[in-house]
């Protein structure tokens, strides 16, 4: 069994930050300064991550991986530098998917929501502020999740009234339609694999 997470890095064209990205654990990024620097940050993420895989049925597959292997460098946007987020694609995003490859990478999506609706669910209206006062309360972060997502979604032809993602009925309505998007999308092209599909 493979003990090692491949890990491509995603460089800004400044230089002003670097994005590691695990290619096959959709949504597994985390940006930094520097590579190595971002290479520990997702490393310190992976605990958070494998409740994801889990809920995915994939925990034991997940729990082996102790290292990273960095299997490609490839650069960025002007967003990757700014925001210290994925906004390029490597050549693993640009490969043919499997129908197996897909379902996997769609499971691994389904989970991430399933993760985000239990946490929204179980945590206060209300949220601590910083220390000057900002941020935001649970439902500005929901509402702003749910944006982030349309955006992707539009360009799949998915265009759900943010109002209706904030009922039981119409956010259902809205993911299965997006899940059949991404499926027809599939024979055309291979959807990112950098997480930017999914919550």
């Amino acid at each position: 069994m493979v003990n090692y997470m491949q890990v491509t890095l995603e460089i800004g064209p400044k230089g002003k930050r670097v994005v590691a990205v695990a290619p096959d654990w959709p949504g597994l990024a985390r940006g930094a300064k520097t590579e190595a620097a971002a290479i520990e940050r997702l490393r310190a993420y992976v605990p958070r991550y494998a409740a994801v895989a889990t809920l995915a049925g994939m925990e034991a597959a997940f729990a082996v991986l102790t290292d990273a292997d960095v299997v490609e460098r490839y650069p960025g946007t002007s967003s990757t530098d700014f925001w210290g987020i994925s906004f390029a694609f490597s050549s693993i995003d640009r490969q043919a998917m499997s129908g197996e490859a897909l379902a996997r990478e769609l499971t691994l999506m389904q989970a991430g929501w399933a993760f985000f609706d239990e946490v929204r669910s179980r945590v206060s209206a209300e949220m601590l502020r910083g220390p000057r006062g900002g941020g935001r309360d649970r439902d500005h972060i929901v509402r702003h999740t749910f944006a982030a997502e349309l955006d992707m979604a539009k360009k799949l032809g998915v265009r759900t009234p943010l109002e209706e993602m904030l009922t039981d009925e119409g956010l259902k309505a809205h993911r299965d339609a997006y899940c059949e998007a991404i499926r027809g999308f599939m024979p055309r092209a291979k959807w990112p694999a950098n997480g930017r599909f999914g919550t």
